[in-house]
């Protein structure tokens, strides 16, 4: 089955609630209908209403987080970001940003792929050059 993009989770469990609540049908089925895990349906209806603490603290610096993102030309990743944040007096940590940039849709640049010579060997020994070339050109 495949997930439900749903912006807010609260309105995916009201949903599942409100089935039960006004049709009289199980969690179990509304869940299945959804394509969202009868275990994600209960631990959210389970949360407090206010965002716990490490979600409070996770958010405090998402907003420093973009700010150097869109400073860097949109190409900082989080290696970087992090050490802005630590320049600022942030205790974080590199995978805390990433989880956060990545929270963000945020994406610094690829860093260029690096292509192996062709003659270069690598685990393997190179084949013997039986026809005796030269790599000059004619």
């Amino acid at each position: 089955m495949g997930e439900v993009a749903v912006a807010d989770p609260a309105v995916l469990v009201g949903v599942v609630s409100d089935q039960k609540a006004v049709h009289h049908v199980p969690h179990r089925t509304s869940c299945r209908a959804l394509g969202v895990p009868e275990a994600w349906f209960y631990k959210w209806r389970r949360r407090p209403p206010e965002p716990t603490k490490r979600e409070a603290r996770r958010a405090a610096p998402a907003e420093r987080i973009r700010y150097f993102f869109d400073r860097s030309g949109r190409t900082y990743g989080s290696p970087r970001i992090t050490l802005d944040l630590w320049e600022e007096g942030w205790q974080v940590s590199q995978n805390t940003v990433a989880e956060v940039m990545a929270e963000l849709g945020l994406q610094g640049r690829e860093p260029p792929r690096r292509r192996r010579s062709p003659t270069r060997p690598g685990k393997r020994k190179a084949a013997p050059d039986l026809v005796r070339r030269d790599g000059r050109a004619a």
